[in-house]
């Protein structure tokens, strides 16, 4: 539970300071800041088509604005809509920070080594990042509680945080990794139109590799009809950038979601709308989305097996490891920071 977001008159501005070396040209939109209190920072997620089984999220909405964004209905809870309200009312959790502080710290609090997922909702490095500095300090919080994080992100600004992220992933308590779908940037810039570039993207990810930290790729989503044919140039780049996993996610349009996609597919590509979701259709027996468990995030048929067997024999090629990113990872067990009161302790 949470209060109602209040809005911010004069947010930070991301772009106003040297922090644009992350960042790529703000985007031609006007964005609105809010700020609301949470009451916990940690979410616990219980299907099972996820491998994490907890996440965090600074952020409520995104402005990377990607046209196939799952997490599009969640903005309805706050009485805005799935569409551009998403993209630019933007609600910051501005004590997320102390709250998973004190549920680290909580007896009740029982994970042992098992990961956290920054990112689980909405883009924990999107521009705001840069400004309120929510990622850092709660992965500094975990770093002094020993506790192992799993990253995924678009965002180039993890390269900000590079330094602590290495440090603890020599102790195994950090991966990333980078959300790379589209080789073209054309099509990059078309349905995730403020996200950095998919060539500052590799880049980041190299440079977390060079940095000693585990990296991966996701292809997620792979849209038949568009991107799929990317995939062994995908995976590719992402293996000379230092990459030792990767994995993909068919296209999900639960809800709102669809007709936000198609609108934005058939302006920024009206000669192949219509060949993408009869493709996406055919995978899904006739429908866009399914929303059974195992089936939600696959699909099936000849041209879905298709995708699937071209991704692993590709990763097999490359030494590419084909599960998601461990839940669970080995390294120190989670300890109090120093200077912690003794009956605090687990």
């Amino acid at each position: 539970m949470t209060s109602a977001p209040r809005r911010i008159a004069n947010p930070p501005n991301p772009w106003a300071t040297t922090r644009v070396e992350w960042l790529d040209e703000p985007p031609d939109v006007q964005v609105e800041v809010f700020e609301e209190e949470c009451s916990s920072a940690i979410s616990e997620n219980s299907s099972p088509d996820i491998p994490f089984r907890y996440s965090f999220n600074p952020y409520r909405g995104c402005q990377h604005a990607c046209a196939y964004c799952y997490a599009r209905p969640s903005h309805q809870y706050l009485g805005w809509g799935a569409g551009t309200d998403f993209d630019s009312k933007l609600v910051v959790k501005r004590n997320v920070v102390e709250v998973l502080r004190r549920e680290l710290a909580s007896k009740r609090w029982s994970l042992g080594r098992e990961m956290i997922a920054f990112s689980g909702v909405t883009d924990c490095y999107q521009p705001l990042e840069a400004s309120y500095e929510l990622t850092l300090r709660s992965l500094q919080a975990c770093d002094e509680f020993r506790h192992p994080v799993g990253i995924l992100t678009k965002g180039a600004l993890v390269r900000r945080d590079v330094e602590l992220l290495a440090r603890m992933a020599r102790r195994g308590g950090a991966h990333v990794a980078l959300t790379i779908p589209f080789a073209d940037p054309d099509d990059a810039r078309a349905l995730e139109p403020w996200a950095p570039t998919p060539a500052k993207r590799f880049e980041t990810l190299r440079r977390l590799s060079e940095a000693g930290i585990r990296t991966g790729i996701s292809l997620s989503p792979v849209i038949p009809g568009l991107n799929d044919s990317a995939v062994p140039e995908l995976l590719e780049r992402a293996r000379e950038a230092g990459a030792s996993q990767a994995f993909f996610v068919l296209l999900r349009l639960p809800a709102e979601v669809a007709p936000v996609f198609e609108e934005r597919l058939r302006t920024t590509h009206p000669g192949r709308a219509d060949k993408v979701l009869h493709a996406l259709r055919e995978m899904r027996g006739g429908e866009l989305n399914l929303r059974d468990f195992g089936a939600r995030m696959r699909g099936h048929g000849p041209r879905y097996d298709a995708i699937e067997q071209l991704f692993r024999i590709h990763c097999r090629r490359l030494g590419l490891a084909t599960e998601h990113l461990e839940g669970v990872h080995e390294g120190e067990k989670p300890a109090r920071p120093r200077g912690a009161e003794q009956g605090e302790l687990f």
